[in-house]
């Protein structure tokens, strides 16, 4: 579930019983990312930049033409309608989707968290642009050539639904062979007249902003060490526990206090207009992927 400034954005799942008719669809769509995908791929140089402070060198991929200019797309999307038994918007989404990979691609490799390979989509999955979805009833018409539909089941949901699809009712589906993901955004109708805040939850940080309140940040660093410091000792414990009953016993008292020593610090208030109170798990919750879990309410 993911907070915004208008309100909140929830995402649920529904299986559906199309999967047949959707096959070809979904593996038309994977093999139309994955042709992006090498088209993006052949236009990569790599530079060769030295690592600061180090005797290594990198290659950073940098791309020979300008992959976000219109009239590059267009010719991509031109090249993918040649054959192209759907919905031309189809082949959007899919270009949509290889570029969103591709950036996520890079991001992580200037990281160091990904080699120097094309990525590939595997998965069968498609995500629908608004212009192919209608909701009627409890039905979600999803267009798959000009005049032929496939309708997915909505009836037994166990939440209620947007009265249309746009960028404030019913968001961008997600349909795979088994289910179909509904992002649906729900106005802010229950805040109580508070102001509304987006948060970006980091490791070094909660970054939030709202039009009333401006720019809110608060610092995790001193979270974050501690979570650094209480997993390198509990790691070092970990390599010997499996043989010592003394080492079990001493994982047991770091495990505890990992859990227990956030919970003694005082909810965080840095906000400059409005307190807002920010309760932190413990750290060792905190994701690989570098985020910490918290919980953030407007006071």
């Amino acid at each position: 579930m993911l907070y915004g400034v208008t309100g909140v954005l929830r995402s649920y799942s529904l299986k559906h019983e199309c999967g047949e008719q959707l096959e070809p669809l979904l593996r038309a769509y994977r093999d139309a990312v994955n042709r992006v995908l090498e088209e993006l791929w052949g236009n990569i140089e790599w530079d060769k930049e030295k690592v600061k402070g180090k005797s290594q060198w990198r290659l950073l991929p940098k791309y020979a033409v300008d992959i976000h200019s219109g009239e590059y797309r267009k010719k991509l999307r031109d090249s993918l309608l040649q054959e192209w038994p759907y919905a031309a918007h189809w082949v959007d989404s899919a270009i949509k989707t290889a570029y969103s990979i591709l950036k996520s691609w890079r991001k992580n490799y200037l990281k160091g968290d990904r080699e120097r390979r094309r990525p590939t989509a595997r998965r069968l999955f498609a995500r629908a642009k608004q212009t192919l979805v209608k909701l009627e009833g409890e039905k979600l018409r999803l267009t798959v050539k000009p005049g032929e539909y496939v309708y997915l089941d909505l009836s037994k949901r166990y939440f209620s639904l947007p009265g249309e699809v746009s960028s404030a009712g019913l968001g961008e589906p997600v349909i795979t062979l088994e289910k179909v993901h509904l992002p649906v955004h729900y106005g802010d109708g229950n805040q109580g007249g508070n102001p509304s805040v987006a948060w970006d939850f980091n490791l070094l940080s909660l970054d939030g902003y709202s039009p009333e309140t401006g720019w809110i940040r608060i610092d995790t660093k001193k979270l974050a060490s501690v979570h650094t410091s209480s997993f390198e000792k509990r790691r070092s414990v970990q390599r010997k526990a499996s043989k010592s009953k003394k080492a079990r016993r001493i994982l047991a008292k770091y495990s505890n206090r990992e859990r227990k020593e956030p919970r003694g610090k005082t909810p965080a208030r840095n906000c400059s207009c409005n307190p807002v109170g920010v309760w932190f798990c413990g750290p060792r919750r905190a994701q690989k992927a570098g985020h910490v879990h918290a919980l953030a309410c407007v006071e």
